[in-house]
């Protein structure tokens, strides 16, 4: 594997490898009071460590290269990067064509970072990569430049998170962001917006207090939609707050809906004639909003009978219809609108493509995904959309997510490696193969301009798929 740019000014200390011993602790705590001090200024007393606090990096950091001055200059709008959960689309696809092989020497890793706890997968606004992670007892919402690795601000919020299964502790949720704030949702319920030139605070909500939100099995989890001037967050709060819109300006609340408890997908947008809606899968299956006013319209139940089960895989949706997959012995279903008659079932079953917690995607007719329980093996599988018909399926293979890229699928493995394989019905084609991050990789990637951004247990790093 061939880096070209890697540092972290914190990699001497060896946070990782001590992070149990009070040793660690009480140097993070020093370095980071010595970093906030230094760049912001000294204390006054009246900032607590419950309070946001504003790292302006770029203050510390070397100056940009002309490559990469360059490269600000000619960066993507909003509508074209990765800025949301699932990319600009949110389904999992980007029209920009990579390349089909590795060179030699394997994949060019631009940079690399150590980063903290945290499956929520990084976000690509214009020029900037910013991921919510945690170190200590910090929840950091951080920026690093897109083609150098130069990190830039961060906002570092406190968290007394802990897992009741003794699982990873940092953020779960990926964040959102608009022209002027990045929003992310901590794993105990935090949701926060912060300027995106400044990190800066500008507006926080506690779901948990404010809703009475319980943070299920795993901590809060959904990624938060943003449309428009709202920001949608699937809550699972109490007196009608399962689903939550805020105003994108002021936190405020615009509307709740539905009574649902809170799954593990995300919700969607979606566009009904002139009307926009909100597709979330909750604990109890499919609910259609209308976006503007939080109006129940339709709704689909699609969980497991087994308690000790999770909705976790976002639907698939189109302006035809959506498609939903789940896990638990639930299944897969395709769905189609029917005006003012609803969803109509096309079909379902259990045997297609049950997807545990990656989202499938979608190409000339056809969704390819992992299908299978993440602890036993997976098999990774094309299907055809209108029959639910496996076209093929490959031998068991780790659990992973899936990204396509023009014609090409973009898979990334938990066990660290990268995968391309061409989109095709006929057969599963392997392009490539490459051993990148470290084992237990879970978070979703970012593939944006050609570049991948992803991150396992410990560092996020940008690998270079351009042409």
């Amino acid at each position: 594997m061939n880096v070209l740019w890697s540092r972290n000014q914190f990699d001497r200390l060896n946070y990782r490898s001590s992070l149990n011993s009070g040793q660690a602790r009480r140097w993070w705590c020093f370095i980071s009071v010595l970093c906030v001090t230094t760049l912001m200024g000294a204390d006054d007393g009246s900032r607590t460590l419950d309070q946001p606090v504003g790292i302006a990096h770029s203050a510390g950091a070397p100056p940009l290269s002309e490559e990469s001055r360059a490269a600000t200059r000619n960066s993507s709008d909003l509508a074209q990067s990765w800025h949301q959960y699932l990319g600009p689309n949110r389904n999992g696809t980007t029209s920009a064509p990579i390349r089909t092989q590795f060179p030699d020497a394997g994949p060019v890793v631009l940079w690399k970072t150590s980063v903290g706890a945290g499956f929520s997968g990084p976000i690509v606004v214009s020029d900037e990569v910013w991921l919510h992670h945690r170190r200590g007892n910090n929840e950091r919402l951080e920026a690093w430049n897109w083609l150098s690795g130069e990190p830039i601000r961060c906002a570092a919020t406190r968290t007394t998170y802990r897992d009741d299964f003794g699982f990873d502790e940092g953020p779960r949720a990926t964040p959102c962001a608009d022209e002027e704030r990045v929003y992310g949702l901590g794993a105990a319920g935090r949701l926060i917006a912060v300027d995106q030139r400044s990190a800066e605070l500008k507006w926080e909500v506690d779901l948990a207090q404010e809703f009475g939100a319980d943070k299920g099995f795993f901590g809060f989890a959904s990624s938060p939609l943003r449309m428009g001037e709202r920001l949608i967050v699937q809550v699972g709060g109490r007196d009608g707050a399962g689903m939550v819109a805020f105003s994108t300006k002021n936190g405020d609340v615009l509307w709740r809906s539905t009574s649902d408890e809170a799954g593990y997908a995300s919700p969607v947008g979606w566009r009904l004639g002139e009307t926009d809606h909100v597709i979330g899968f909750n604990r109890a299956g499919l609910v259609l909003l209308e976006a503007e006013t939080g109006r129940e319209k339709d709704r689909f139940p699609w969980r497991a009978r087994m308690s000790a089960s999770v909705n976790a895989a976002t639907p698939w949706v189109d302006k035809s219809g959506v498609f939903v997959t789940a896990s638990y012995g639930t299944g897969a279903a395709w769905l189609k609108w029917r005006g003012e008659d609803g969803w109509e079932l096309q079909w379902s079953n259990d045997t297609s493509l049950s997807c545990h917690y990656a989202s499938p995607v979608f190409h000339e007719g056809y969704l390819y995904g992992f299908h299978g329980r993440q602890e036993q093996g997976m098999e990774f599988r094309c299907i055809d959309r209108a029959t639910g018909k496996v076209q093929w399926k490959t031998e068991r293979m780790p659990a992973g997510s899936v990204t396509l890229a023009g014609n090409t699928l973009v898979m990334v493995l938990e066990t660290g490696e990268v995968v391309l394989s061409k989109a095709s019905p006929e057969r599963y084609q392997e392009l490539a193969r490459a051993q990148v991050l470290g084992n237990g990789t879970r978070a979703l990637p970012a593939l944006d301009r050609g570049i991948l951004y992803v991150r396992d247990t410990q560092n996020l790093m940008a690998i270079d798929l351009r042409k």
